[in-house]
């Protein structure tokens, strides 16, 4: 089993990284030095999480001539956030982040999501009333834009989070260089499997955030079922005396799912990584498979009127309103 997946640049992306998002600075730092430390190759980063100067530094502490690692040896993500979509912002939002990384290129950019919020500074504009402002831009023309940073050498590929498959559809339909990944919520109550399917027929390759279910949101609902409590990957933890965490992200690294479980925690980043030392069987897969309940963890809510409603879910482009 390797380790990695193969893009359809040729490039390869480890399938296992880690996480930083809601990795709050002052602890984020070091979990990226730890992560590089326990064999890490993979880190994933986006603008909005508003960590990335304090990634950068452990990424200028342990890259380059003379130090632990080459910069080519790892494997690095960000996103291009909402407010940027407008074709003369996404250069400048790239260079920020490099800025900010400390670095002189990406591995992998990806458009955050493919809505756009008005232009501007403000990361989250918003009405009077609380209900976001948006902007109606087509993600096609911010692809447009994607693809000159891979030109220019800003990033060696390009991709997509929260896509569904027809707007994975439209980008291909007028690309003149193609996506890479799709990153977008999976889990076994997620399994996207229709989803994967077709990023598999169209080359593109899946990374899995939230791959645990993301216990640690700020939106919880308090009748959410708990992944980590489910019999099905408890018996198998058992049985193959490896912690539920590990089964799970094994399922999806057995599926050429890359995943990005997120910590800052010295023994947990170490724990999710050990899922290389043991394999699930066929029908094991199929029974993690199996799990599924469409429950989609992350999706942004706001309250109006007292009611908690999906926050972008009347945006023309909001992905989640499809099946997949």
């Amino acid at each position: 089993m390797n380790n990695f997946a193969v893009l359809n640049t040729g490039r390869k992306m480890p399938l296992l990284g880690l996480g930083t998002w809601k990795s709050e600075p002052g602890k984020v730092k070091q979990a990226v030095l730890w992560a590089l430390q326990a064999g890490y190759r993979h880190i994933d980063c986006a603008a909005i999480y508003g960590n990335e100067a304090e990634i950068g530094e452990a990424l200028q502490e342990t890259l380059g001539p003379n130090k632990a690692l080459r910069r080519e040896d790892v494997f690095i993500t960000s996103k291009l956030w909402n407010t940027r979509h407008h074709p003369e912002d996404v250069e400048p939002a790239l260079l920020k982040t490099l800025k900010e990384l400390k670095l002189e290129y990406l591995d992998l950019y990806l458009i955050h999501w493919p809505f756009a919020f008005q232009r501007g500074d403000v990361p989250f504009p918003k009405n009077e009333d609380g209900s976001m402002l948006y902007d109606d831009i087509d993600y096609k023309v911010t692809w447009a834009a994607m693809e000159k940073l891979v030109e220019k050498g800003l990033t060696r590929a390009i991709g997509l989070s929260n896509f569904n498959s027809r707007q994975i559809d439209d980008i291909l339909s007028d690309a003149s260089i193609k996506p890479t990944v799709l990153q977008v919520e999976s889990h076994p109550y997620l399994s996207q499997v229709e989803l994967l399917a077709h990023c598999r027929d169209r080359g593109l390759v899946m990374t899995a955030y939230s791959p645990l279910g993301s216990p640690d949101r700020a939106w919880k609902h308090p009748d959410e079922p708990v992944l980590l409590d489910e019999p099905v990957i408890t018996t198998l933890a058992e049985k193959h005396h490896k912690s539920p965490v590990q089964i799970i992200l094994r399922w999806q690294i057995q599926r050429g799912v890359a995943t990005i479980p997120k910590s800052v925690t010295e023994s947990r980043i170490k724990e999710n990584i050990q899922v290389f030392d043991f394999t699930l069987g066929e029908d094991e897969m199929k029974s993690i498979t199996a799990l599924n309940k469409g429950w989609r963890y992350i999706v942004p809510v706001i309250q109006v009127e007292g009611e908690r409603v999906p926050r972008d879910a009347g945006h023309p482009h909001y992905p989640f309103n499809d099946p997949y």
